[in-house]
């Protein structure tokens, strides 16, 4: 790489992120297995998206680089107090990278998967 080329964040994961990231994706929720069912192999407006895709310190449930879009199912857990903080933190340093960050519930995804993919496509224009 050369030297006034600033890596991606992809590039700046550390090694056990990556690592993470495959057992999250071997261990991945009902609801994420049906987002991901619509969203592999371009199968959704031909747009390549990653499952469980590291990005700096984060792993993003979804991402796409051509759109520098994230793709978040929130679970139970995301609704405390300290991992709402820590969600709202993750999301402002995403943002500061250019990364717009789209949230669902667990519930969104599995009562209506149109909806979400219908969300996802007004990005598209």
């Amino acid at each position: 790489m050369e030297e006034n080329t600033k890596p991606t964040l992809h590039q700046d994961a550390e090694p056990f992120l990556f690592r993470k990231a495959r057992e999250l994706r071997k261990n991945s929720t009902e609801a994420e297995q049906k987002l991901w069912g619509r969203l592999r192999n371009k199968e959704f407006l031909n747009l390549k998206f990653r499952q469980q895709h590291p990005l700096g310190n984060y792993i993003a449930d979804f991402y796409c680089h051509s759109l520098k879009l994230v793709v978040e199912i929130d679970g139970g857990y995301h609704f405390t107090g300290i991992q709402q903080e820590k969600d709202k933190y993750r999301e402002t340093e995403l943002i500061k990278n250019g990364i717009q960050v789209l949230r669902f519930t667990n519930e969104e995804v599995l009562a209506d998967v149109e909806m979400v993919l219908g969300k996802i496509g007004e990005l598209v224009g």
